[in-house]
C-alpha cells in the first residue's frame, strides 16, 4: 500500500492495523552482550508501542545468515505455520533486513514483515509532535525507504530494452521515485539546517546570560521524563512506554548555589539505534552536545542495565559528545529493588562521587542529585573580591545573578562584593 506524504509523492510504508496480531523473531547470530530473552522482551515492548498484540516471541540460532531470508528455510517454514495457524498479521524481526530478505520473508510467511529499523521509525512517526520532530522523522524514513523502492515495483518490467540507453518501465518509475525522494530529502535537510541555526541562536543567548545547561540522557524508558517532571514541576509525557519522549523539552530550574539553570529532556537511546535516526535528529541532539553537564539516567532495576549504559555511551560518542563533558549517573528506579540488591546498590553508589541512587517516582534521592549537580557545576568556581563604583547597581545585580555572593559591603564611594563564580563568568564580567 502507498500513502501520500507531505512533499507530493507516495512512499512505501509498513502498513498494518493497530491491534493486529504480531510475532517477534530474534535471529540470534551470537556476539551480543544481551541475553536473548531480554532482547526479545525489549523488541516486544517496541512492538507494543505501536499498538499491535504480540502473540509470540521466538529466538532462532543463526550460524550462517541466508542471503535470501536471513534465517534458514526450516525456520521460515516453522514461522509460516505459526503465522497461518494464529492469524498473525505482522512479523517483527529484531535484526536489519535487506530489501530482498524483507520481500522474500513477506512472500514466504504471508504477512507484513518489518525489521528493527522500520519498527523504530514507525514509533517515531507516531510520537513526533512538533514540526521539527516530524521533519526529522520524515527525513529518516525517506532515507530508509530510498533503498527499498524495489518492493513497490515488483509488478513492473525491469529488463533493459528498447534502444539500449532506456530502461524498462519499471526502471523508469523507480528512478523517478528515487529522484523525488532525493529532492524531498534535500528540502528537509535545508529546513532542518534552519532549525539548527535557530537552536544555535538560542544557545548563544543562553551562553551570554549565561545559565548552565543540564541534559538528561539515557536509554529509552529509563525514567528521564519522570525525573524531569519531578525536578521542574512540568507534566511532560512520562509513561512506562518505550520512546515516550521524542521532542526535546527545556525548563528553567533552581539549584543550590545556582540561581538559574536549564534542564533539557531528550529522546531516549536504544541499542542498534538506526543510523538514519542519529543523522536526522542531529539538530535535536545538539542540545546534548553543547550541555555543560550530562545526567545519565539509568534503570538499575533492568537486567541489562550495564549493556544499556554501554549503548548510551556509544551513541553519545557517535553524535560528538566530548569525553571530557562532565557526567553524573542517576541510578533510577530504586523503588523497584528490595533486600540485598537494594543495599548493595546503595553501598556502591555511596562509594562513587559520580553516582546518585534515586527513585524519580517516589522522590527518594532526588535532593541528593540536585546537590551533586550543583556541586559539579560549581566545582571550578573561584572566589573573587570585586570593587565597584557606589552607583554601579547594574554590575552588582549581574554578580548576584551569575555568581554566589558571599558578602557585600558598601559606603558612599564603593561597593565591595565577595563572590564565587566560574572563571569564564568572571572574565565575561571584566570585559562587559
Amino acid at each position: 500500500m502507498t500513502t501520500p506524504v507531505s512533499g507530493g509523492f507516495d512512499r512505501d510504508v509498513e502498513d498494518f492495523a493497530r491491534g493486529a496480531r504480531a510475532i517477534v523473531v530474534l535471529p540470534d547470530q551470537g556476539g551480543s552482550a544481551r541475553d536473548s530473552d531480554a532482547r526479545l522482551e525489549e523488541t516486544a515492548g517496541l512492538a507494543l508501542a505501536i499498538g499491535v498484540e504480540v502473540r509470540h516471541r521466538i529466538a532462532y540460532r543463526v550460524r550462517a545468515p541466508k542471503p535470501a531470508t536471513l534465517i534458514g528455510s526450516g525456520q521460515v517454514e516453522a514461522l509460516a505455520a505459526i503465522v497461518r495457524d494464529d492469524g498473525i498479521g505482522l512479523a517483527v524481526f529484531d535484526a536489519s533486513l535487506t530489501p530482498v530478505q524483507q520481500r522474500n520473508l513477506e512472500t514466504r510467511l504471508g504477512c507484513k514483515v518489518i525489521d528493527r529499523t522500520g519498527l523504530i521509525l514507525e514509533i517515531f512517526g507516531e510520537r513526533a509532535r512538533t514540526a521539527e520532530g516530524r521533519l526529522q522523522v520524515e527525513l529518516a524514513h525517506l532515507d530508509y525507504q530510498a533503498g527499498r523502492l524495489v518492493r513497490s515495483w515488483t509488478h513492473l518490467e525491469r529488463q533493459r530494452g528498447g534502444f539500449g540507453f532506456l530502461g524498462g518501465p519499471g526502471e523508469t518509475q523507480i528512478e523517478a521515485d528515487r529522484r523525488l525522494i532525493r529532492d524531498r530529502m534535500a528540502r528537509l535537510r535545508r529546513e532542518l539546517e534552519q532549525v539548527s541555526r535557530t537552536r544555535g541562536l538560542h544557545r548563544d543567548r543562553r551562553q551570554r546570560a549565561p545559565w548552565p545547561v543540564i541534559a538528561l540522557v539515557g536509554y529509552t524508558n529509563a525514567g528521564k521524563s519522570t525525573l524531569f517532571n519531578r525536578l521542574t514541576g512540568s507534566d511532560v509525557m512520562a509513561e512506562n512506554l518505550l520512546f515516550a519522549t521524542l521532542d526535546p523539552t527545556l525548563r528553567q530550574i533552581g539549584l543550590p548555589g545556582i540561581d538559574k539553570a536549564i534542564l533539557s529532556d531528550t529522546v531516549g537511546f536504544v541499542s542498534e539505534l538506526p543510523t538514519q535516526l542519529v543523522a536526522a535528529f542531529k539538530a535535536t541532539l545538539e542540545e546534548v552536545v553543547s550541555a555543560d553537564l550530562l545526567v545519565h539516567v539509568r534503570d538499575v532495576a533492568h537486567p541489562d542495565s550495564a549493556a544499556q549504559r554501554a549503548d548510551v555511551e556509544g551513541v553519545l560518542a557517535d553524535i560528538g559528545v566530548a569525553e571530557s563533558t562532565p557526567r553524573i549517573e542517576a541510578w533510577n528506579k530504586l523503588d523497584l529493588l528490595i533486600g540485598d540488591a537494594r543495599e548493595d546498590l546503595l553501598v556502591e553508589a555511596e562509594r562513587r562521587d559520580d553516582v546518585v541512587a534515586l527513585s524519580a517516582l517516589s522522590g527518594e534521592g532526588v535532593d541528593a542529585l540536585m546537590q551533586a549537580v550543583a556541586a559539579r557545576l560549581t566545582a571550578e568556581h573561584r572566589r573573587y573580591a570585586i570593587t565597584l563604583d557606589a552607583g554601579d547597581g547594574a554590575a552588582a545585580a549581574w554578580l548576584h545573578a551569575h555568581g554566589e555572593v558571599l558578602s557585600q559591603e558598601s559606603d558612599a564611594e564603593a561597593i565591595v562584593i565577595d563572590v564565587r563564580m566560574a572563571p569564564r563568568d568572571y572574565e565575561r564580567f571584566m570585559t562587559r
